[in-house]
């Protein structure tokens, strides 16, 4: 898991680079196209592609890949326009939104100490935002909405059948997002892509395979339990390559607010642990 959030954040300063010298849209393109590509020959070779989705499934595989495009667009925004680390820390957020929305909306029971959690957890964000303040950059609106839309695609990920092939509905997911930049590319004239966007772009398209790859193998492998706390690992990457590749250095109340996230987002994960066990034990048959 460690390995793939380290993929995860040098897709992300790759795609930072490139994004300086490249509109989104023609980076959304040609980042897709490799990645389409690779992740073809993946679900090829894994066998994901004869698998027939039923209505149901198609019709939830769509309205993820739509929520997917979103949270991709948005996200890129984000990224181009601010601090690497601030973005990806507002991002860690998602989890606490995602137990937040399915209590709203799926009825699944929160209790008060994961409550305060999430409280605490939003708060974080707040400090990273800052709004009002005058360092407040408008641009973590845009971070913000990736991780609304980041709750939509999770709730429909929940919905989908347990034989889903993750590798077929991560193509279909890819395929739609190089529509998106292929559509989006036409609103302007496209420029000329050198080796200094190219490369980058490629970088980041091979790291996203490695982080897609390894976060797959280690949720199917490990013991979740274990394995899906080292997701925040990725906030650790972001510090680092911030600070080396762009020499972006956070402020305290940024740390802090990050601190706060990943604290909160580790004892909600933490709590979902315990009473999905406890539930569990209440359900063994008396021996």
């Amino acid at each position: 898991m460690t390995l793939a959030m380290a993929g995860f954040g040098f897709n992300d300063a790759a795609m930072k680079t490139a994004l300086a010298e490249l509109p989104l849209y023609p980076a959304m393109l040609i980042r897709g196209i490799f990645t389409v590509v690779a992740l073809f020959l993946l679900a090829w070779a894994s066998g994901a592609l004869r698998w027939r989705p039923q209505r149901r499934d198609a019709g939830l595989i769509t309205l993820r890949s739509i929520a997917e495009v979103a949270s991709t667009v948005t996200f890129l925004t984000a990224l181009a326009n601010m601090p690497i680390a601030s973005t990806t820390a507002i991002l860690q957020s998602a989890p606490l939104a995602v137990t937040l929305a399915a209590a709203l909306f799926l009825a699944e029971p929160v209790g008060w100490k994961r409550g305060v959690a999430l409280a605490i957890g939003f708060s974080g964000v707040l400090l990273i935002i800052r709004p009002g303040a005058d360092s407040f950059n408008p641009y973590a609106i845009f971070a913000v909405g990736t991780v609304i839309a980041i709750v939509f695609r999770d709730l429909l990920t929940r919905q989908l059948s347990r034989g889903a092939p993750s590798l077929l509905v991560a193509l279909v997911t890819s395929v739609v997002i190089t529509l998106t930049g292929a559509i989006g590319s036409l609103t302007a004239p496209f420029p000329q892509v050198g080796p200094a966007t190219l490369i980058p772009l490629a970088i980041s398209a091979a790291c996203l395979i490695v982080g897609y790859t390894f976060s797959v193998s280690s949720m199917r492998v490990g013991d979740i339990a274990f394995v899906a706390p080292f997701r925040y690992s990725i906030l650790l990457w972001a510090l680092i390559l911030g600070v080396v590749v762009f020499g972006d250095i956070p402020d305290t109340l940024t740390l802090i607010g990050a601190a706060l996230i990943v604290a909160t987002g580790l004892f909600t994960f933490w709590r979902e642990q315990r009473v999905a066990r406890r539930a569990v034990a209440m359900r063994q048959p008396l021996r």
